[in-house]
């Protein structure tokens, strides 16, 4: 974006985790429900009240780390992160500060530009605080309310070494990042619900510096492309600054949507004093060598490593296994129908064309829809074995993913067996030719697309059911010789 200046991004990606209660309470993490529905006197900070930890928190949290290619820590603690904000009811946090679950990782990434190593600082648990709900606009509102609902639901936050250079870069890091949690199956990652959220860093330095710019930080971005979308123009904010010799303030912006700009938040001069001191109330964790291999045993094949597969042993093009490994259901689902039928790429070919077609139009996952893996590799035999053409399946397909019904069953009910018996063909054949003296005359005279034209019109005739490879050879046989 520049070549005066090296930007220097980091992000701050907290990740809910998808247990059914909350971290330190029984209470409910189900979304959607009445405000201030699950809550009890721990997660609302009553006096009197003890925090429990939830165990499978931290399996998951663990699992996160393992993932990431981090360290974990074989003596971790909780911490209290004071400060006073309408939507903490205790005015702290239970948080890590000094002995996370994971420290020292590092993901793989893909840009247009090539691979990149982004570093991992660390991947801490901790509480999540309320919700405030402004009356209008964040920077305009005149009074909030706040829900409690989701006081104490259990989040890790991974925080990256600012090694990102470009929002490309940031942008691949979130969706990498996405996936993975996603194919450990440790949470939705559904960014409207506020399962995923991310405040990034970003700051501008001479080329050849390694002293770091004043940083700007960037919160409530709700999207992959708005965090792309809000570092552009932070960053090109920033360039504006420093061409006209002015110095950029550290501080606290908020991308606006609608108005396609980030908007001063608040200031932020020096790093806020949180006045960190261990959790009293719970005891320190100790993760032994058995519980980090068990952890290791619950990681399944993750989106990079699966990617690599999909290209060096099923010979898939990158992009192919991109799409296809970019939803860890389609992803699963590709696989299954793979265990039938033998030529992943022309299955990939249908799982990108009409199965995703469909998909996007009824708002569905893969396994949302009528059809199954099963029923799909069978359909795709038929093609194989010309008992279906390839346009009449398209047919079947969507009939298939309307109904749930298998594709004999389709084929047989609708009447659209292929028609592969030369007999059968034979006068249909010869209707074609005499009705088209001009498409015959061009065959005579050397011009191959006048076969296409006449294999067009017998398919036609036939409804799509003529197998036209036989039909492209008997039209040859009778105009060629």
């Amino acid at each position: 974006m520049t070549t005066k200046y090296e930007t220097v991004i980091g992000l701050e990606v907290h990740v809910q985790l998808n247990t059914d209660s909350k971290i330190f309470c029984g209470c409910s993490t189900e979304f959607g429900k009445e405000p201030n529905e699950n809550t009890c006197p721990v997660c609302l900070g009553l006096p009197g009240t003890l925090p429990v930890l939830n165990k499978k928190v931290v399996d998951y949290a663990i699992m996160a780390g393992l993932a990431l290619n981090c360290d974990i820590a074989e003596y971790s603690k909780f911490d209290r992160k004071n400060y006073f904000y309408p939507d903490l009811p205790k005015a702290y946090q239970i948080s890590q500060f000094d002995l996370p679950v994971a420290e020292n990782g590092e993901i793989e990434i893909e840009t247009e530009a090539g691979l990149f190593n982004i570093g991992v600082t660390r991947v801490h648990l901790e509480e999540d605080a309320g919700k405030l709900i402004h009356e209008g606009s964040i920077d305009k509102s005149k009074g909030s309310l706040v829900d409690y609902n989701r006081t104490g639901v259990p989040l890790i936050e991974i925080v990256s070494e600012p090694d990102m250079r470009t929002p490309a870069q940031a942008k691949a890091y979130l969706t990498e990042l996405k996936m993975i949690m996603e194919y450990l199956d440790i949470s939705d990652c559904n960014m409207e619900e506020g399962s995923l959220r991310c405040d990034a860093n970003v700051s501008l330095r001479p080329v050849g510096q390694e002293e770091f710019g004043i940083k700007a930080e960037l919160k409530n971005m709700n999207s992959f492309s708005a965090v792309e979308k809000g570092l552009e123009y932070e960053v090109k904010r920033q360039q504006k600054l420093l061409d006209e010799g002015k110095k950029v303030v550290q501080e606290t912006r908020t991308w606006d949507e609608s108005l396609n700009k980030t908007i001063s938040m608040r200031g932020k001069e020096e790093a806020h004093d949180y006045r960190y001191f261990p959790e009293p109330d719970l005891v320190p964790l100790e993760i032994d060598a058995a519980w980090k291999e068990e952890m290791r045993k619950e990681i399944p094949e993750l989106p990079r490593e699966k990617y690599k597969r999909f290209i060096s042993e099923l010979g898939l093009p990158e992009y192919d296994a991109g799409v296809l490994t970019g939803d860890k259901d389609l992803a699963v689902f590709f696989e299954e129908v793979l265990s039938d039928y033998d030529d992943p790429k022309n299955l990939s070919n249908w799982m990108m064309g009409e199965f995703l077609r469909l998909l996007n139009e009824n708002g569905q996952a893969p396994f949302e829809s009528g059809v199954s893996p099963i029923n799909l590799a069978k359909m795709l035999k038929m093609i194989d074995q010309d008992i279906i053409s390839g346009k009449i399946a398209k047919k079947v397909f969507e009939k298939m993913y309307n109904s749930g019904s298998d594709p004999e069953t389709i084929v047989e009910e609708e009447g659209l067996k292929q028609i592969s018996d030369q007999n059968e063909l034979e006068n249909i054949v010869d209707s074609i030719i005499e009705a088209n003296p001009d498409a015959v005359e061009d065959v005579e005279n050397g011009k191959e697309r006048a076969i296409g034209f006449l294999v067009g019109q017998v398919m036609k005739e036939t409804r799509g059911k003529a197998n036209p490879g036989l039909v492209n050879q008997m039209l040859r046989d009778k105009l060629m010789d």
